[in-house]
């Protein structure tokens, strides 16, 4: 009987990076938790600037308002670009380019 050898993967399979991929993950959760209050204070202070020195009532509303959709903005373009780098995850992780490693029923 001869010996056949396996057909090589195209990628080898990704290595598991351990306890560092889970702290970095935590680093970027705990990122998002403090943009929306961050943006929020810092264009209100940016408003409450204008209104004091521009003699005006409704700049430091406008910062708020500003800053609140300003945060959300980049807290939904940080929640997708993180769902697209799991799912590329997913896909080189077996090689087969289908994601994870459940077999269909």
């Amino acid at each position: 009987m001869p010996f056949h050898r396996a057909i090589p993967q195209s990628k080898p399979p990704a290595k598991s990076s351990g306890g560092l991929a889970t702290y970095v993950q935590a680093e970027k959760l705990l990122h998002l938790a403090f943009v929306l209050p961050a943006s929020v204070a810092i264009w209100g202070l940016v408003g409450w600037e204008a209104d004091k020195h521009l003699h005006q009532q409704w700049m430091m509303i406008a910062g708020v308002i500003f800053g609140s959709v300003a945060g959300l903005a980049y807290m939904i373009r940080m929640a997708l670009d993180t769902e697209k780098n799991s799912r590329k995850q997913d896909s080189t992780q077996n090689g087969t380019g289908e994601g994870g490693s459940e077999t269909p029923s």
